[in-house]
């Protein structure tokens, strides 16, 4: 196992040590950048595929970006990189390749790792999502009784809902008329009985994703929404209430998405009707595999195609762009300036696109899970903080929430804008054109953010003296601004990708493992050797801490 870097130790972190001390030398600092170069911003925009990425409005001068990129360097970032996409064990403490971007490779690469050619078993299962796609969307698929399908539900949690529901909310006006995906993941029975309650079962096909079949909420959840979809054919007369004929409606109305064909099997499901993935994909980089089968019947194979093109994209400039030019990078290492130098806790995205409402909580666990680490790839402490609260909300709705904490609070706070050119639902309000007004409010920020408001400024507005400090914006907040032409499929997998490979930058820097998630398993450990406590066990009850005890106690007593 290669011992990793401490980052604090090179000369690099020296000198971005001394950079930050130096940059702050009074208020104001990107006006005054601003007003010495005429052309910065046209230097510090860059373009990624279908992205345009202005990077200007951040705390950077020549001499951060220099250091930031030797820093990469003396962290050998590329080295790291080149080792992902050859499928070497990064992930070393599962001792897996990490090959999410193999995934989207052209059916005529080859990519052996561990005696399998990966390229050609990812195509093999694309074609099957594929004709499995083209037989729903055509009517071809039938329930068991002969209707074609008109809602597909997908029951999974973590990485097989945020992913598929993310890019579903995104991709709505590439859905198929007349078809529906629902998601359910919460295994609060709330959002199973509230997704299913209006739905015909008789035209409902459910996609239970999990890779081992195992996962407690989704099994539960898969279990749950079975019952409903048997005990109401049953119901309705389409079916008789025998074990044979409920086993012919699952092997009709239920597909999977693992590789554990035997628990599929006992679950009712033809393992020809399953569709799998491997240990090289974790499940927060797995839409873009079996996982997004629910989005590859809501958008077609074409649609597909392009998205897995849009990850490609931008995959291919990670691997190949200069690193003055490479945007990823670029964006990894400006998350550890702003986090490491800066004492940045936190990180916005705010999309100004409201098909995008579930980006930022995707990229929470993208980025959350994976560097939300405390211990290096090597079992040593960390050497730095690492990670970033990431959360955001669309624009213009944040903008009366929680943008007066980014304009005017105590923290740095970076802040990622996204907008599109085009809209899809082109609007006038009277003369105006309802999209333009939207993204004046998107160019307004990122300026006002960056430029602020001084005092004689807001004095020669006429207000009072005794309120001028309320109203002075101290600017110098850092944002990136993200366009592209449309949201689109292949934009969508372009965007994805850009932030998978900014995750990967950080991990470098700081030392980690950004492909385990070893804190998620202790929660879910315990809550099975509590359940039974909670069912009434009082030998169980008596094995838990005083504060279980009362709170587990005190729910018994008040269950009805």
């Amino acid at each position: 196992m290669q011992t990793p870097i401490d980052a604090t130790s090179t000369p690099a972190w020296g000198t971005l040590s001394g950079l930050k001390s130096r940059f702050a030398d009074g208020p104001h600092k990107l006006r005054r950048l601003f007003d010495a170069d005429p052309h910065r911003a046209e230097r510090y925009t860059l373009d990624v595929a279908d992205l345009h990425v202005d990077l200007s409005k951040n705390l950077l001068t020549d001499e951060i970006r220099d250091a930031l990129l030797e820093l990469a360097a003396q962290m050998r970032v590329t080295e790291r990189r080149d080792a992902m996409y050859a499928g070497e064990h990064i992930n070393v403490t599962e001792d897996r390749a990490v090959l999410h971007t193999a995934l989207r490779r052209s059916r005529t690469d080859e990519l052996h790792v561990d005696g399998q050619d990966a390229v050609a078993d990812v195509h093999e299962v694309l074609d099957k999502i594929y004709a499995f796609a083209d037989k729903v969307r055509s009517g071809e698929w039938k329930g068991v009784t002969g209707k074609p399908i008109r809602t597909v539900i997908n029951v999974g949690i973590g990485g097989s809902d945020l992913g598929p529901v993310m890019a579903y909310e995104a991709l709505k006006p590439y859905v198929k008329d007349g078809l529906e995906c629902r998601f359910i993941s919460n295994i609060d029975p709330t959002d199973a009985a509230v997704k299913t309650a209006d739905l015909d079962p008789e035209t409902t096909l459910v996609i239970i994703a999990s890779k081992t079949f195992t996962t407690l909420e989704t099994l539960t959840n898969a279990r749950c929404v079975r019952a409903w979809l048997l005990d109401g054919l049953v119901a309705a007369g389409a079916i008789s209430d025998t074990e044979q004929a409920r086993r012919d409606a699952v092997a009709k109305h239920f597909v999977a998405v693992s590789t554990a064909l035997d628990k599929v099997e006992e679950f009712g499901i033809d393992p020809v009707n399953a569709f799998g993935f491997w240990s090289w994909v974790g499940g927060r980089y797995s839409v873009d595999s079996a996982v997004g089968t629910s989005l590859a019947v809501a958008i077609g194979p074409k649609g597909f195609e392009d998205f897995l093109a849009g990850f490609h994209a931008v995959d291919e400039h990670f691997a190949t762009a200069e690193p003055e030019r490479n945007v990823p990078l670029f964006m990894g290492l400006l998350n550890i300036w702003y986090t490491n130098f800066w004492d940045a806790h936190s990180h916005a995205v705010l999309p100004y696109s409201q098909y995008l409402h579930r980006f930022p909580a995707y990229l929470q666990q993208l980025t959350m899970e994976s560097n939300g680490k405390s211990v290096r790839w090597d079992g040593s402490a960390v050497t730095t903080d690492t990670g970033e609260i990431f959360w955001g909300e669309p624009g213009t709705n944040g903008q009366h929430a929680f943008y007066q904490l980014i304009h005017q609070g105590t923290r740095v706070i970076p802040a990622d804008f996204i907008a599109v050119a085009n809209p899809v639902h082109p609007t006038k309000d009277g003369g105006t054109d309802v999209h333009e007004l939207f993204l004046s409010n998107f160019f307004a920020q990122t300026a006002a953010l960056a430029f602020g408001k001084t005092a004689d400024e807001v004095r020669a507005e006429g207000t009072d003296e005794a309120i001028v400090p309320a109203r002075v914006f101290a600017g110098d907040r850092p944002t990136t601004s993200i366009m592209a032409d449309e949201l689109s499929p292949k934009v969508l997998g372009e965007l994805i990708a850009l932030y998978e490979h900014i995750t990967f930058v950080e991990g470098v820097v700081w030392g980690i493992d950004s492909f385990d998630q070893w804190g998620v398993e202790l929660g879910k450990k315990l809550a099975l050797q509590i359940a039974p406590a909670v069912s009434g066990d009082d030998e169980a009850l008596a094995t838990q801490d005083p504060s279980t005890q009362g709170l587990v106690t005190w729910y018994r007593e008040h269950r009805r």
